[in-house]
């Protein structure tokens, strides 16, 4: 069944120059980009996308790297795509992040981790609709079919 996921590429992936590299992995896998728009994030966006980390120890940290630069907000759509997209990025500890991951390839520290994704449906939807209004989704017919 199709669903759909929220990722973002945080600052850390603008200033390497690493958006094309992520763009491709996740559409080599097959899943399909519906949604994307660079925007600099505001104190109170970041508040409402972090408000389940409020009161832990690194919630400031969390705001202040989101909010120090540009970021790519995506929307994803395929089969089970929550798991697959979070397989993708790899473990939000880099130490424990795996090679062929995004974050086993290009994250090195915690709280500079370069990949958000979604970690439910239930969120998925949540941080599509803090990020994304209706018409700036574009469900496409996919016509790769004709290529091949």
């Amino acid at each position: 069944m199709s669903t759909r996921c929220f990722a973002m590429c945080k600052p850390g992936v603008l200033n390497r120059r690493l958006i094309g590299q992520v763009i491709s992995r996740l559409e080599n896998k097959g899943l399909k980009l519906v949604g994307l728009k660079m925007l600099q994030i505001t104190p109170e966006l970041a508040a409402k996308h972090y408000a389940e980390h409020y009161g832990k120890s690194f919630y400031q940290d969390l705001i202040d790297y989101i909010t120090s630069g540009p970021v790519v907000a995506m929307v994803w759509q395929g089969d089970d795509c929550v798991s697959l997209l979070r397989k993708i990025a790899g473990s939000t500890k880099p130490s424990e992040a795996a090679p062929g991951t995004i974050r086993g390839d290009f994250c090195s520290h915690t709280n500079h981790n370069i990949i958000h994704a979604s970690d439910s449906d239930e969120s998925a939807d949540r941080e599509i609709d803090l990020f994304f209004e209706p018409d700036e989704i574009i469900d496409w017919e996919d016509q790769s079919a004709c290529w091949f």
